[in-house]
């Protein structure tokens, strides 16, 4: 199957991080579907649209939690 026919779909973490997954493929532990399936261009474009940061969840709590001597590059 070419990549232009392939379906996927979004998928989250437990740390809030987005990607995708192919609809046939059994999903890796820890991710779960979000709802959104398609294309990969429409997939990504979504994903695009919704993620803000690219910060696992744990290590923004951690940087906020640890003052302003924290620099994130």
């Amino acid at each position: 199957m070419s990549e232009r026919s392939q379906q996927f779909q979004v998928v989250l973490n437990p740390e809030q991080q987005y990607s995708i997954w192919p609809v046939d493929q059994p999903l890796p532990d820890g991710w779960q579907p979000t709802g959104r399936a398609g294309s990969k261009a429409a997939c990504l474009a979504f994903i695009d649209e919704v993620w803000r940061g690219t910060r696992p969840v744990d290590l923004g709590e951690r940087g906020r939690h640890a003052g302003d001597d924290v620099t994130y590059l």
